[in-house]
């Protein structure tokens, strides 16, 4: 039987990134943790930082048995599973991730629904219609709902809470 290397994401305790890294590099886990400098501003200075680019996050390129394994290493909580199974990262995302923090730090991540995402509303006068994601402002998001037969749109304000993702 072919012994397979793939890419995991498992889930760590907060704040224990660098711990996770640490300890699962201790057992031979080949990890990645992708980081970004960041300037802090605190009341009487200012400090640049290392910081994971995804909180309580880290990857590993693994076989099934040292997945297994890293799961047992103290700062890692689980790994990430998709249809009950350890979600494996493409290969090309991670590198792709890596090109992108070898040329800038000047990076975001955005979590949850962001904009250009198929959304149902759920709540509301407009709930069971659905609709793309227009923009996102503080803690509500705009979502353009469009009405094919007359190519136009209509956008309209609803809160985060009363939209959810439609699968692909």
């Amino acid at each position: 039987m072919e012994v397979v290397n793939n890419w995991y994401a498992l889930y760590t305790k907060p704040r224990a990134e660098f711990v996770a890294e640490q300890q699962l590099n201790e057992v031979g886990i080949t990890t990645y943790l992708p980081t970004i400098q960041r300037l802090r501003k605190w009341s009487d200075r200012k400090k640049k930082i290392i910081e994971p680019l995804f909180r309580s996050y880290i990857f590993i390129y693994s076989t099934e048995p040292q997945r297994s394994l890293a799961c047992e290493a103290e700062a890692v909580v689980r790994t990430i599973f998709f249809g009950g199974k350890p979600s494996i990262i493409p290969a090309s995302q991670i590198e792709n991730v890596k090109k992108i923090l070898s040329r800038t730090n000047d990076v975001n991540v955005i979590e949850g629904i962001v904009k250009g995402t198929l959304v149902k509303i759920v709540d509301g006068p407009f709930a069971d219609i659905e609709g793309v994601v227009y923009s996102q402002l503080n803690d509500e998001s705009m979502l353009a709902v469009s009405i094919e037969l007359l190519n136009r749109s209509v956008i309209v304000q609803l809160p985060k809470n009363s939209i959810v993702k439609i699968a692909s």
